[in-house]
């Protein structure tokens, strides 16, 4: 949706491929009913189009091929795709590619990564994550001490090893098809303690401008690496001794990224669209300091979403709502952000607290 609305800039149709007709998207542009894990439905949906793009990366790499075979462009890069959407993969071209990442090693299920605990070749504490489809909260599971080895998740997994964590940081970088590239000020990741999702972004992270063009510096080789046409998430720890170390990877606009609708000259909505149109990037100035904080579903609710408290947050000076106009809520989905501007960053983050605490996601009914 948001993607679809920073289309208003460019003078060409756009269209969503989505299972549901009543996607988010659908408030802003046509949506085309179908999967974007099928290469069929893929491939029969970007036929009609010059340039596909995606904005999740559990999209079939095989109907991203059939499509740029067949003379679409395709951006970001099928290859840049299927590298980053498997977790094992991910890992192991951030090692071959000389970047620095917690070590790790992949198993083929729960029940492999119980016995090397057993056997002693995999030692606590740890990370596991799912190799696909593991994103907002879902797909990892840390592993602190025996008794969590109970709630390994199942199928093809990536343990890593736990770094001694101080700040993580995501810088978002575009790189365009002329090999432009631009990269945003790092943002600071505050988790949901138990959740393993993002609950608080502030913007810029509260480190030294040293650290920061650094951390902008290896997003930026990163994105040269890889090669990616359009924008790239570089999810970074940042330990004791102030190394950086990346984490994840994420080719698309990415939740660290959603302050700059507001807070910079491009939001990376519009700079996605330029970098995989060949237009020239934006500017990447942060105008303002910045606090985002998700709206996430209350625990405990499921059905048809209800707000509570949109209004009285909105009457706070310098809060924006963004509701993504899901369908359904759950405990802990993510229903929308709230970013609050503010020249102050302690009193943009109080604002933020204060948000955080009157906006409530429930249901018709709850559970």
């Amino acid at each position: 949706m948001m993607l679809a609305e920073a289309t208003a800039h460019f003078p060409v149709p756009c269209e969503a491929l989505d299972e549901s007709e009543r996607a988010p998207a659908s408030r802003v542009i046509p949506v085309t009913r179908g999967r974007v894990g099928s290469a069929e439905d893929v491939e029969r949906f970007g036929r009609r189009f010059d340039i596909v793009t995606i904005e999740v990366e559990k999209v079939s790499v095989d109907g991203m091929r059939r499509l740029a075979a067949a003379g679409v462009t395709v951006r970001p890069q099928p290859d840049v795709v299927e590298t980053i959407q498997d977790k094992g993969d991910q890992k192991a071209w951030l090692v071959e590619a000389g970047f620095r990442t917690s070590g790790f090693r992949t198993y083929d299920d729960a029940a492999s990564l119980r016995s090397a605990v057993a056997s002693g070749e995999r030692a606590l504490p740890f990370v596991q994550k799912v190799r696909r489809e593991g994103y907002d909260g879902r797909g990892v599971h840390v592993v602190r001490r025996d008794t969590d080895l109970d709630a390994l998740l199942d199928g093809p997994c990536v343990a890593e090893d736990m770094v001694a964590i101080a700040r993580e940081l995501s810088v978002v970088v575009a790189r365009g098809a002329d090999g432009e590239v631009k990269t945003y000020d790092p943002v600071e990741m505050v988790f949901r303690e138990g959740a393993n999702i993002l609950d608080v972004l502030l913007c810029p992270a509260r480190v030294s401008p040293a650290m920061s063009a650094l951390a902008q510096s290896l997003a930026r080789r990163v994105a040269e690496a890889i090669g990616i046409v359009g924008v790239l998430a570089v999810e970074m720890f940042v330990d004791g001794d102030d190394t950086l170390w990346v984490n994840e990877l994420a080719p698309r606009p990415h939740n660290s990224g959603h302050h700059t609708i507001e807070a910079c000259a491009t939001s990376q909505y519009e700079q996605h669209l330029r970098a995989i149109t060949g237009s020239p990037l934006g500017s990447t100035e942060l105008k303002t300091t910045a606090v985002l904080v998700n709206v996430l579903g209350s625990q405990g609710h499921e059905g048809t979403p209800r707000y509570i408290g949109v209004d009285e947050a909105e009457a706070i000076e310098g809060v924006f709502v963004h509701l993504y106009g899901k369908q359904k809520t759950w405990g802990m989905r993510k229903m929308g952000h709230v970013t609050v501007l503010d020249d102050e960053l302690d009193r943009a983050l109080e604002k933020a607290h204060r948000v955080r605490d009157i906006i409530r996601v429930e249901a018709e009914r709850s559970t």
